[in-house]
């Protein structure tokens, strides 16, 4: 028997009240045509609001029971397409006589698309403010969208993420990068492939975009490389399949203010063509390359007060190990530490597409304190792996990051044997060790007027070339290792000139004009993704074909280019540094004739190796970065 429950008149009343101010338990978003409009015009709009729900993934349709009305409004600033105010979605009605007109919506149509994507904008901002979204104050979104961390105030700073923006009015707010994404997430099918993460994070947190939306990615991502001279640089497609692991790279401190506490890099181990990723992958050192943030092109010396307010751009940029470990222990005289980070497959993947987007898209500023090597390696880290979110590794000081992914176990311990350490790889001593040992060969056989390999280098040049020609084969050779090693500090000083007087302007204003030309047809290397080609985000496989023809065509004229800016800079020196130099070159071209002459070689590994000196060689030959 069935028992039906009495209620009183008035409770009746009540009850029906209430389901209607609830309404239906499963209500969808929905969007109604407000404005008193002809038969076509409603035609129209109707056909939009329901292309643009279609479009929209099912959960977000399903799960959000907004109602919503589109109206269309003749009072929008010339340059604003819609806007979005309480239930109401405003576009420019400008935009539908166009809409009208249009014969296929099947977003191919000019007119089509623009209202599309401007009802898509004010329909994701209803939807963000919504009690079911607030997706564009969730941190991983900003951490992603550009609006990074800081490591010594709270909140965060201003998105510096500008190159190849699809629409610079995404950068106007979290709010606005929000909707300008959704529109591209919905509407471009390419999007998956130039920000990778960013669609990701919607599929997500939204749901799979409509069928249509997904294309064919490249496997690999493209990255600028310096090459081995300065100046010059290749178009590199890394496949991320390739690396093995990520190391934490740490140049050792030094007396200089701005390099005391260290460098801080990311090593990628990556294998030889062919190699299956495992540790022998390690000793694959000329495949391996360096992910460093620099405020500079080239140099690692930096000015105090320039560094102290931002006046130095800061890139990612990407070089070959050889070349780093040549900068550091040859050049500066300080010792490279190479520490794995535990990281899983996919993790090294999120990481390389991370730094690919900062690579093409960054545009930030060095400050010494704020925002140095050791800030950018954490961000990179921190925004790269979703694992590292609430890992406490923020750090001012390279060194103190590293102690932080240990505290973690995200790096692994230092090694305790050294020489094994340097054996295999994981680290790169300092040349000083070796040069003193070299000078001792010198001093042995000659008189020399220095107690030491600093005092000798410190020489005038004119002051060391007696002795050299006094010289046997193994002394000859072991001058000549510390002659090159005197050339580089010159040169070091030199191109500190260059750095210097091109950011002042002063000496160099009409090379400032020839040097931005170089940078931006060959160097490339301060900010690639100001080159000329179209598209947004990580370029794509017909842009970077167009971008590899750009390097290409303008290598040799940038070659030329950076030798003449070079002279110009040595003109610059002081009278009494220009002439070190100039003797310095021509005692290197007396000793290499002299060991030509005698062994029919310009280099001095193979007399010193014949002569019983190879075991001063070997910790360089193990890291691959024999001295020239």
């Amino acid at each position: 028997m069935t028992v039906f429950c009495r209620l009183p008149p008035v409770r009746w009343l009540a009850l029906l009240l209430a389901l209607s101010v609830t309404g239906p338990l499963h209500a969808a978003l929905h969007v109604e045509v407000a404005d008193v409009l002809t038969p076509a015009e409603r035609a129209a709009s109707e056909r939009l609001v329901a292309d643009v729900l279609n479009q929209l993934p099912a959960t977000l349709r399903e799960q959000h029971d907004l109602q919503l009305r589109l109206r269309w409004r003749d009072d929008l600033p010339a340059h604003v397409q819609g806007r979005a105010r309480g239930r109401d979605l405003g576009l420019d009605r400008r935009l539908l006589p166009p809409l009208l007109a249009a014969t296929d919506a099947s977003h191919t149509d000019v007119a089509w698309q623009q209202a599309h994507a401007a009802l898509i904008h004010e329909l994701a901002h209803a939807l963000d403010r919504s009690p079911q979204g607030g997706w564009s104050r969730q941190a991983r979104f900003l951490d992603l969208a550009g609006w990074q961390q800081r490591p010594l105030w709270p909140g965060r700073g201003r998105n510096q993420f500008a190159l190849r923006s699809p629409d610079r009015y995404e950068l106007h707010s979290p709010a606005e990068f929000f909707a300008v994404n959704l529109e591209h997430y919905l509407l471009d099918a390419e999007y998956r492939c130039r920000r990778p993460a960013l669609h990701a994070w919607f599929t997500q947190r939204l749901g799979q975009a409509s069928p249509g939306t997904d294309t064919t990615c490249d496997a690999t991502l493209p990255f600028m490389q310096a090459g081995e001279q300065d100046g010059l640089a290749d178009l590199l497609e890394l496949d991320p399949a390739r690396i093995y692991e990520v190391d934490f790279l740490l140049a050792e401190g030094n007396a200089q203010l701005m390099s005391r506490w260290g460098h801080s890099m990311l090593r990628l181990v990556i294998c030889a063509p062919g190699r299956l990723p495992g540790p022998a992958c390690r000793m694959d050192l000329q495949h391996h390359l360096v992910l460093s943030f620099r405020a500079f092109v080239g140099d690692v010396q930096l000015s105090s007060w320039r560094g102290l307010t931002g006046s130095y751009p800061s890139r990612l940029f990407v070089l070959p190990l050889s070349r780093v470990v040549e900068e550091y222990t040859r050049v500066e005289l300080r010792g490279l530490s190479s520490t794995p980070l535990a990281l899983s497959r996919q993790e090294i993947d999120q990481l390389l597409v991370q730094a690919a987007r900062l690579h093409w898209s960054y545009d930030g500023r060095y400050f010494f304190v704020s925002n140095n090597c050791a800030v950018e390696t954490w961000k990179l880290l921190h925004e790269g792996v979703s694992r590292l979110d609430a890992a406490s590794l923020s750090s001012i000081t390279p060194t103190g990051l590293l102690r932080r992914l240990r505290e973690q176990a995200i790096a692994s311990a230092e090694p305790t044997d050294r020489q094994q350490a340097i054996a295999k790889g994981y680290y790169f001593e300092s040349a000083a060790t070796h040069y003193a040992l070299v000078f001792d060969v010198a001093r042995k056989a000659l008189p020399l007027p220095s107690a030491d390999v600093e005092a000798w280098l410190k020489l005038p040049a004119g002051q060391r070339r007696p002795w050299m020609e006094q010289a046997d084969d193994e002394v000859l050779a072991a001058m000549l290792l510390l002659e090159q090693a005197a050339w580089r500090r010159q040169e070091l000083l030199a191109r500190d000139v260059l750095k210097r007087h091109l950011l002042s302007g002063k000496g160099l204003a009409n090379a400032l004009e020839q040097f931005n030309g170089l940078m931006a047809r060959a160097d490339v290397l301060l900010a690639p993704g100001n080159l000329p080609a179209p598209g947004y985000g990580i370029p794509i496989a017909q842009e970077r074909i167009a971008l590899q023809a750009q390097v290409a065509g303008g290598a040799p004229e940038a070659e030329v280019q950076w030798q003449a800016l070079r002279e110009r800079a040595l003109a610059l020196l002081p009278v009494a540094q220009r002439q070190q130099m100039e003797g310095i070159e021509a005692n290197l071209g007396y000793l290499r004739q002299r060991l030509r002459l005698r062994y029919g070689v310009d280099s001095a590994e193979p007399v010193l190796s014949a002569a019983g000196d190879r075991e001063n060689m070997i910790g360089y030959e193990a890291n691959g970065s024999k001295p020239h």
